[in-house]
């Protein structure tokens, strides 16, 4: 990636393959590629790929006779651009790999102080956690629905042209659009192809934390390790204990030797979380650890209200900021 514009070819940088289907003159035609935390090859396979390269092919065609609205063009940027990924990697010769350039990025503009880990740590969010499900060999074809797109309307069969007012061609396209929501939107817009009827447009209403994903799979500096494992308790279950049903009480299910060996913290399987930093609800994050993620830097320590066998305590944790392959700070 030493010499790649990726201002112009901007994408998740965590993505395992991705492919840019490009005009001479590098109007990007279409994406392919993008993942989920399940797999790195959840939406990919040959099927899907001889479709968007036949898309790609009729996108060329409409090039060549003037019929495809030039893109704007953004800014240029390169890695070098980012002052301690080309003093770490280039001038010592090493390769810049993708991942590094999302990872020096999220921490430049974290030490600047406008990192938004809202949307450049929980990149990519899962389509699924709308309730839409595709026949991947297919394309945008929907295999089936549920939750907030089956109530939305949207049925099996129906292929997505157009995802939150932007025509897509690949799963690529659309999770690159996906991707670029805001955060606190609560809404968007889909245009299906609906078999024997044609074009129908439907509103996704969003649920609450629609952008939260597995990141464990995930390069980030940026991310404050605490090497846990949780689980919400249930409403009634909150109740019982004397916890607000609107607070994000989770119990630890599984600690990672990693906590012991760091020396992070002392927690335990049972214990159940309560506050994080004394705060133990927010409306816009029900889940203990996603909030300490977004309000916590990696390497800093914080105190968590903790139930332990009954008992109300506190405990300090040293989060961990996590390396890969790279020598000083990010």
């Amino acid at each position: 990636m030493n010499r790649i514009n990726v201002g112009l070819y901007d994408f998740d940088w965590h993505h395992s393959i991705y492919f840019f289907i490009v005009s001479p003159d590098e109007q990007i035609y279409l994406r392919y590629g993008g993942r989920d935390a399940v797999s790195a090859d959840s939406y990919l396979d040959l099927d899907s790929f001889a479709l968007a390269l036949r898309a790609g092919l009729e996108e060329h065609e409409r090039w060549l006779a003037g019929e495809l609205p030039a893109s704007p063009r953004p800014p240029p940027f390169f890695p070098s651009h980012l002052k301690r990924l080309r003093e770490q990697q280039l001038q010592r010769g090493r390769c810049v790999e993708c991942h590094m350039i999302g990872d020096y990025r999220a921490a430049a503009r974290e030490r600047e102080g406008t990192l938004d880990k809202r949307r450049e740590m929980f990149r990519s969010p899962d389509i699924r956690n709308l309730g839409i499900h595709l026949d991947v060999p297919r394309g945008l074809v929907v295999e089936r629905a549920e939750g907030a797109a089956l109530a939305a309307g949207l049925l099996p069969g129906d292929a997505i042209v157009n995802f939150a007012g932007t025509r897509v061609l690949t799963f690529g396209d659309l999770l690159y659009v996906h991707d670029g929501l805001d955060r606190s939107a609560t809404h968007l817009s889909l245009t299906v192809e609906r078999p024997a009827v044609g074009p129908v447009d439907l509103r996704i209403e969003l649920p609450a934390q629609w952008w939260v994903s597995d990141i464990a799979h995930r390069y980030w500096s940026i991310d404050p390790q605490t090497h846990l494992t949780t689980s919400p308790l249930a409403d009634a279950r909150k109740r019982d204990l004397g916890f607000d049903p609107e607070g994000f009480a989770c119990e630890v299910t599984r600690v990672n030797r990693r906590a012991e060996v760091l020396e992070l913290h002392d927690l335990q399987p049972g214990d159940v979380i309560y506050s994080v930093g004394g705060v133990e609800a927010d409306p816009s994050v029900s889940d203990c650890l996603v909030y300490l993620r977004l309000n916590v830097s990696a390497g800093e320590e914080v105190d968590l209200g903790v139930l332990r066998d009954g008992v109300r305590t506190e405990v300090t944790i040293r989060t961990h900021r996590q390396r890969f392959r790279k020598l000083g700070t990010p």
